[in-house]
């Protein structure tokens, strides 16, 4: 198939309410009438007149994403009903709106690390500036040592308590809670991460979707890599079943967030009163890999939308001045890690684990546990006692999920 000589582009823009909620829609024909693009996209909150500015954009980024199959001298024709719009791209009208052209950019402050010049956002500038909007991108990023802030989305948080609104954006493998299952899926462990409870901040999560195929062009093209790391890319990480996982991942992840804020809603307004509230429960150990029980119990007690607590049992074996080095450090760790995803810290003296746990879930009617459970033969379990098993025992309304622990 040859190229394509000719585009016939419609689009269109409108908002319920102007403002109010807002759509587009593109639809893009060949020479010969053939449909070779269509779709529409919810804009949120916008006025008529930028949802149709908006529409043109989308067409055009589509236009440039596709290039490689339009012939060099291809003709492109626009069709929509704004004479706004139309007057404006003939040159007919002139932008006077400082808000529609190109946004303002802080320059980048310099940072020098072992003997190299790092560039990094300057936060102070942009407090300094304070406009009503800041755009940041990669959310996930790790500042430069020395810098105010470990986490790009701790500036965030700063530039969110100043009172400036932050348009910013995330990877979808760069959520704390996900961390074990795209290390699961795609053999990679993402250190840069940012907690889930940050999304609460967010007045509106949009899943920014794109085909595997279309991704993959965007790196062969060089607008995600350099060059020279293209090929490492779409070979490791950005193999096509990864990018599917991590595409069902990111539609899934904005689904609970959706559905957070609107369980959220309802409650606020009275609408729906939860007649036996749920409650999480997630058993915290000194183990260094109890992070996976953590991140576990974190998302399910996002879907439930429930309050949900990481219980430390105290065992004279981990009273102060007897407990492990090590396992003091791996016990701070998971802590840090429970408080930065919304738990509520509890820390129990008991003899044993178990007694400890159970106590806690009659007392506080827990309605899920989630536990670590490490590979164990029966005589360890016969001569120790099974901490999991006494609970079952003992604690017949909670669901329990049991996360294997790896044993590394």
């Amino acid at each position: 198939m040859g190229k394509i000589q000719k585009l016939n582009v419609f689009t269109d823009g409108g908002a319920r309410g102007n403002p109010g909620p807002s759509a587009i829609g593109v639809f893009i024909k060949d020479e010969s009438g053939r449909e070779v693009a269509g779709f529409g996209k919810k804009i949120g909150v916008s006025t008529n007149n930028i949802a149709e500015y908006k529409a043109v954009i989308v067409a055009l980024f589509w236009i440039i994403e596709n290039k490689e199959k339009l012939s060099k001298d291809v003709k492109i024709n626009f069709f929509l009903d704004s004479n706004l719009v139309c007057s404006q791209i003939t040159g007919l009208f002139k932008i006077k709106n400082s808000q529609l052209r190109d946004l303002e950019v802080v320059p980048l402050r310099k940072v020098e690390y072992r003997d190299v010049v790092l560039e990094e956002m300057d936060l102070d500038a942009i407090l300094a500036r304070k406009p009503q909007l800041c755009v940041v991108d990669e959310l996930a990023h790790t500042n430069a040592p020395g810098s105010r802030h470990q986490k790009r989305f701790e500036d965030v948080q700063e530039l969110l308590n100043a009172g400036i609104d932050v348009l910013t954006a995330v990877n979808i493998q760069h959520l704390e809670t996900l961390n074990d299952a795209v290390s699961r899926v795609t053999g990679v462990r993402v250190r840069e991460t940012v907690p889930d409870t940050f999304l609460d901040r967010a007045d509106e999560v949009v899943n920014v979707d794109v085909t595997v195929q279309e991704l993959q062009s965007r790196l062969r093209q060089g607008k995600v890599y350099k060059p020279e790391k293209v090929e490492q890319a779409l070979t490791n990480f950005f193999r096509e079943t990864n990018l599917s996982t991590l595409r069902e991942l990111a539609l899934r992840a904005v689904a609970d967030e959706v559905g957070e804020k609107a369980a959220s809603h309802r409650q606020r307004e009275g609408l729906e009163p939860a007649l036996i509230p749920e409650r999480v429960m997630v058993c915290m150990s000194s183990n260094p890999d109890a992070t996976r029980v953590i991140r576990t119990g974190a998302r399910i007690a996002g879907r439930l939308g429930a309050r949900w607590y990481a219980v430390y049992v105290e065992t004279p074996r981990e009273m102060p001045g007897r407990i492990t080095p090590a396992d003091r450090d791996a016990l701070q760790k998971n802590i840090s890690l429970a408080e930065a995803l919304g738990a509520t810290l509890v820390r129990v003296k008991a003899d044993r684990p178990a007694d400890g746990l159970i106590a806690f879930a009659k007392r506080e009617g827990i309605t899920h546990v989630i536990f670590g459970q490490s590979a164990r033969n029966r005589l360890e379990i016969l001569m120790k006692g099974s901490t999991l098993n006494r609970f079952l025992q003992e604690v017949r309304d909670a669901a329990v999920q049991v996360v294997p622990l790896d044993q590394s």
